[in-house]
């Protein structure tokens, strides 16, 4: 999977939208899942002719106040391709949440397929593998996935060509999807009307995060759009989570067409600063950043989840 140059890659995904949206390629069907919990979409994507497909940011159901751990949500999605008659081959990852746990390893487990992140993954791995203390046990080189991902990397599902970018800024490994006439761009972007993401996390960075939005945005107005995330903006009263590439360069509040970067920076930094931390960000990502998988067991038989005081 050899990456190529930057230009190459946006003009080779904006092919294969284009590809899509004008029936010379398959068209992708997508089925998303959203999590209330954790204001989080899951997505189920298929090519239509093969039926072969990937789940994108799954869910494991996870109580901070009882330290249980449920499959309700990731069940649904397992029901879904079973009734379906779909055959998983990626579990992919946009980035190491910090707002739920990936149920990907209990999907493999149900429905097979590989475990996908970028590679840069490590460097995250580096960063809480030093805020737990992790010990020399905690690999940080991404082996707990089945793939690491660079940008321009490309994959199928079925008859669906897949293209991967790299995309930071919210955090060093964010990666956007370009499935057939489809986007998946985790957490760089939300809805128009409820802006972008954060990026005051470790190795977030605003300016970086802005030119990764722009690089999106530069695929056709077309493309369809499915988020990770909704938060129901001001005046809306339900969730959503599908849009356009034309409806974010007309609409998006934070960075629509002619917003340039130091006033996008400017914002992005503001806001920051105004937010508190994600509610299950240190259950989340002592697991992400494992793949989805939990601790290992320690004498007693007990998973434990550390909580380091007066550092976060």
């Amino acid at each position: 999977m050899a990456s190529t140059p930057r230009d190459a890659i946006i003009d080779r995904a904006s092919a294969t939208i284009t590809a899509s949206l004008i029936g010379e390629a398959p068209r992708a069907i997508v089925r998303s899942f959203f999590d209330e919990a954790t204001f989080t979409a899951s997505h189920v994507v298929h090519d239509p002719g093969s039926r072969i497909a990937a789940v994108i940011d799954s869910v494991l159901d996870f109580d901070p106040a009882s330290a249980r751990t449920g499959h309700a949500s990731a069940d649904a999605i397992i029901d879904y391709v079973r009734a379906e008659g779909l055959t998983v081959e990626w579990l992919l990852e946009t980035h190491a949440h910090a707002d739920h746990l990936s149920a990907a390893p209990y999907l493999q487990e149900k429905l097979g397929g590989k475990i996908a992140i970028g590679r840069a993954i490590t460097t995250v791995q580096q960063v809480f593998g030093t805020l737990f203390n992790e010990s020399t046990s905690f690999d940080r080189d991404g082996s707990q996935f089945g793939q690491l991902f660079d940008d321009g990397d490309r994959f199928s599902i079925g008859g669906l060509e897949a293209i991967v970018l790299h995309v930071p800024g919210h955090t060093p490994a964010d990666l956007a999807y370009v499935i057939g006439d489809t986007v998946f761009p985790g957490d760089t972007i939300f809805m128009p009307d409820f802006g972008t993401a954060r990026a005051d996390f470790p190795g977030g960075d605003a300016r970086q995060l802005f030119r990764s939005i722009r690089r999106l945005l530069s695929l056709p107005r077309a493309a369809r759009l499915f988020l990770c995330h909704d938060y129901k903006a001001p005046g809306r009263d339900i969730f959503a989570w599908e849009t356009t590439i034309g409806a974010q360069r007309d609409g998006n509040v934070h960075v629509h067409d002619g917003v340039d970067e130091d006033a996008f920076v400017a914002m992005r930094t503001a806001r920051d600063a105004t937010l508190d931390m994600p509610r299950l960000i240190l259950p989340a990502i002592q697991v992400n950043m494992r793949g989805g998988h939990l601790p290992e067991p320690e004498a007693n038989g007990t998973r434990y989840l550390k909580i380091p005081l007066d550092t976060v």
